[in-house]
């Protein structure tokens, strides 16, 4: 390491103290904790950023948000060049960085590191970082913080592009890598212009239903419902009404959000007995995840949640049904890649029936363990595959030789039958590649395609309601003394130690019409996460309170004192 940049980075790291008594872990979420001591990891992170765009030789994102959290709170991670998150191999190594007490400690880990990956740290290489920052009053000075991490690191080129959705940032990243235009305009010209063709490709016999094309979106009073204004003035066929759009006055993610929507099941702030019967969204604090609810007619305030999982049998049931027109009889002269391999992906806690019904359809369904990062990594090895948790976050990938394959199907198609219900297909397929952010899961783009895939069938909100009724389900914590007691297999769903404690809920579960029962260990705190499903909702009750005595006495403060 050059002299100038050893001391450059001394001077830079000695501005900003690291909190104390504090240990902060990179997530998928990257580091999230309280605005007011994350100055210093800020910093390290536009140091990490740097160096993993020289690493990559690649562009890379910073992004300061806290998505779902409230708004004291704050976060702020790394966008690899994919547009993914940032590589799990490097995650340790923030870890270290965030928590490095002295310049000197700092300074010796970032040498080391530099060695170990071979990373040309001599100022001859260029690094350039884009920057984006949600609504949060915090998110101003951590972005000067991240700047100022970046000019350390010589040759590395900050780009500040203002306040964004972090699926923005995210889709940003991956253009600007592909070579193409990456700006906030070209975002919403790309979804935009994608959901155009799409209401463009309805069938007549559904254009002409009359179908209520108005959604009413709660914005979390976030970024996501600032940005929504935005892209709503460049639809056709589609009306779009914001609430909690984060100019009223309303407090971010305060009673409002997806995050709050989907745990709570009650109607967000903004929203009454008037809205009855009407198509309803909520969007989270960054504008990643996406569900949508009806208002019941009675006074409660309980809401009918159509979560993650009917989002993700919606988009399944639509691009079965286009591979089927673009495959149908007469095409035996195709190669084996208009075959597409489609794949459905899912965690243990999608609710059982959407995995019945995503079945029943013919799919493949493949579980992971709970995470993004999983999800995204087994979508990624079919031809088109499809994620989502029931929190709201998902979305659609196509592989680069599928998409080649379907590009040249829908040429030879244009010429030889134009027009055809297969070559409709094709630009259907197309379209969604281009309307779905394939680099993360995107409130926006994702409602736009639910919203023209609900016109494509002539459906209501209560008609797509109605694919499957969700089996009953209970979560339960429980305390114990060391969470690490617990291994899982097989997706998360078979608990394989201590000895014994699965046979013990496989007992108890199989007392239970349509039974369903995992138990996992927490990412963050000493506690042991029952999920438990049944055909009642006092069925799942018991089973889970079942169950988590189970654990309590194979794992409990009690068992430990035996």
């Amino acid at each position: 390491m050059k002299e100038e940049q050893r001391l450059l980075l001394l001077h830079s790291s000695s501005l900003f103290s690291p909190p104390q008594g504090v240990k902060l872990s990179y997530g998928t979420a990257g580091f999230r904790a309280d605005a007011s001591i994350l100055k210093s990891t800020v910093h390290r992170v536009g140091i990490l950023a740097a160096l993993r765009s020289l690493k990559t030789q690649s562009v890379v994102g910073l992004m300061i948000t806290a998505s779902h959290n409230k708004v004291t709170d704050n976060g702020v991670k790394i966008v690899d060049p994919s547009g993914r998150m940032l590589t799990q191999e490097w995650e340790p190594f923030a870890d270290q960085l965030a928590n490095a007490q002295t310049p000197e400690a700092f300074l010796s880990l970032i040498t080391e590191f530099v060695e170990k990956e071979k990373i040309p740290l001599d100022g001859v290489q260029s690094a350039e970082i884009l920057l984006g920052r949600d609504t949060r009053p915090s998110g101003e000075s951590l972005l000067e913080a991240a700047k100022q991490g970046i000019s350390s690191i010589l040759g590395a080129i900050a780009l500040d592009l203002g306040i964004l959705t972090a699926p923005q940032l995210h889709w940003m990243v991956r253009a600007r890598n592909k070579g193409m235009k990456a700006t906030e305009p070209a975002y919403f010209e790309q979804i935009s212009s994608s959901f155009r063709c799409l209401v463009d490709l309805i069938p007549n016999e559904t254009k002409s239903s009359k179908m209520d094309n108005t959604v009413v979106v709660d914005g979390a009073d976030g970024v996501g419902g600032e940005k929504l204004e935005v892209l709503k003035t460049m639809l056709t066929s589609l009306v779009i009404e914001v609430r909690n759009t984060g100019k009223g006055g309303g407090i971010l993610n305060d009673g409002v959000g997806a995050d709050y929507v989907q745990k709570e099941k009650v109607v967000p702030r903004g929203f009454c007995s008037n809205d009855v019967g009407l198509r309803c969204a909520s969007l989270d604090g960054d504008a990643d995840r996406l569900v949508y609810f009806l208002v019941p007619t009675n006074s409660s305030r309980k809401i009918d949640l159509i979560d993650g999982d009917k989002i993700l049998s919606l988009f399944a049931l639509f691009i079965k049904e286009q591979l089927s027109i673009l495959t149908k009889k007469g095409t035996e002269n195709l190669n084996n890649n208009s075959h597409a391999r489609l794949g459905v992906i899912q965690t243990a806690y999608a609710n059982g029936a959407s995995t019945d019904y995503l079945k029943q359809l013919g799919l493949e369904v493949i579980f992971t363990p709970t995470g993004v990062k999983h999800l995204h990594e087994k979508a990624a090895q079919f031809d088109i595959g499809i994620y989502f948790e029931a929190n709201g976050h998902g979305t659609i990938l196509f592989s680069e030789s599928w998409l080649s394959w379907l590009e040249a199907r829908n040429n030879e198609l244009g010429f030889a039958s134009e027009g055809s219900e297969q070559q409709k297909a094709a630009l259907r397929l197309l379209s969604v590649s281009k309307l779905i952010n394939q680099a993360v899961g995107d409130a926006l783009s994702c409602l736009l395609l639910v919203e023209v895939v609900l016109q494509h069938k002539g459906w209501s909100i209560h008609k797509w309601n109605e694919l499957y009724q969700d089996l009953p389900s209970r979560q339960l914590k429980v305390k114990v003394v060391d969470r690490t007691a617990v291994a899982t297999t097989n997706a998360e769903t078979v608990a394989i130690s201590p000895p014994g404690i699965q046979e013990a809920i496989d007992a108890e579960t199989a007392k239970y019409p349509r039974g369903r029962c995992f138990i996992r260990p927490s990412g963050t705190e000493d506690v042991i996460r029952v999920y438990a499903e049944a055909s009642t909702q006092e069925a799942a009750d018991s089973l889970a309170g079942s169950v988590a005595k189970i654990v309590d006495r194979f794992l409990g403060f009690s068992s430990s004192q035996r």
